[in-house]
């Protein structure tokens, strides 16, 4: 399976509390949640329930995992109206966390991987199939990078500056060479990139 990542970001590389409940993820005192709510017009919805549909397993870090679980898991489909093939997918495709501390899963269809987290990625990507995915996961994600893990990332840019909240990106860190795969842009001003990793940039010599 190809390992591909969704990630939802604000122009200053926010990941953090995009979803529909302002108090989804108040870490470190962050206020400003909920800022990608209806934000992306019919076009991007689209995208994002193919996307959904095109996976043959999740991977998620904990704390993604628990609020998908809390939300996804736990309603029906009359609770997310344009989002039900989002919950089918989540619900009837295989699920892998990547968690030490995670020992009773009850969201049904979830494998816990606590141990040799690289070889059990490494397996699952050996298998066939399409896509391995990642949404949110941010502090999986960057792991994954580090790893060379990661064969393709989608960031949704929201026009938005929120000025505080936790970054996809770190403000230090390794550094990483993208092709783009693909790009538009909807009537609401949101963007879809696609990349895929391609090795270390290349800096210009003094």
């Amino acid at each position: 399976m190809k390992l591909t990542t969704m990630t939802q970001v604000t122009i200053d590389g926010v990941m953090q509390g995009n979803g529909g409940a302002s108090d989804e993820d108040r870490r470190n005192g962050f206020e400003r949640g909920g800022w990608a709510l209806g934000k992306g017009d019919n076009e991007t919805h689209a995208f994002i329930n193919q996307t959904y549909q095109r996976a043959d397993a999740f991977l998620f870090g904990r704390r993604t995992y628990e609020l998908f679980a809390g939300s996804w898991g736990s309603g029906t489909e009359q609770d997310v109206p344009g989002w039900e093939p989002v919950m089918r997918a989540l619900n009837a495709r295989p699920k892998y966390v990547a968690s030490t501390t995670l020992a009773d899963p009850a969201w049904s269809g979830t494998t816990v991987l606590s141990d040799d987290l690289a070889t059990a990625i490494a397996d699952l990507k050996a298998k066939p199939g399409g896509e391995l995915q990642v949404h949110g996961s941010g502090t999986l994600i960057r792991w994954l990078l580090e790893n060379d893990l990661v064969d393709e990332m989608t960031l949704i840019v929201v026009p938005v500056v929120l000025g505080q909240g936790a970054r996809l990106f770190p403000d230090a860190g390794p550094d990483l060479a993208l092709d783009l795969v693909e790009s538009r842009v909807d009537s609401k001003g949101v963007t879809i990139q696609v990349y895929r990793p391609a090795g270390r940039p290349q800096y210009a010599t003094a």
